[in-house]
């Protein structure tokens, strides 16, 4: 199987703003992660979305995947309460 490539949009920069160090390390090894496997054991797809929900802690991290260019989207990184705002 080939790596995807993770990719941000923009505003996930501002997402990770309000995060504490250590916790933004973890999310981004969590990231990193999905270049091997996109749909790790605990990613949820999203009813009525192309996309996907990974829980890291308190902290959710939502991506969109693109088989046919091996890219993986993330989209939006926050708190579990906060990210489906």
């Amino acid at each position: 199987m080939a790596d995807y490539k993770v990719l941000f949009k923009t505003s996930v920069e501002k997402d990770f703003g309000g995060i504490p160090r250590a916790d933004v390390q973890r999310l981004l090894h969590r990231i990193k992660a999905l270049e091997k496997n996109p749909r790790p054991p605990g990613c949820e797809k999203l009813t009525g979305q192309e996309r996907y929900r990974l829980r890291q802690g308190t902290y959710r991290i939502v991506y969109s995947i693109q088989d046919d260019e091996l890219t993986v989207w993330v989209v939006k990184v926050g708190h579990r309460k906060d990210v489906y705002r």
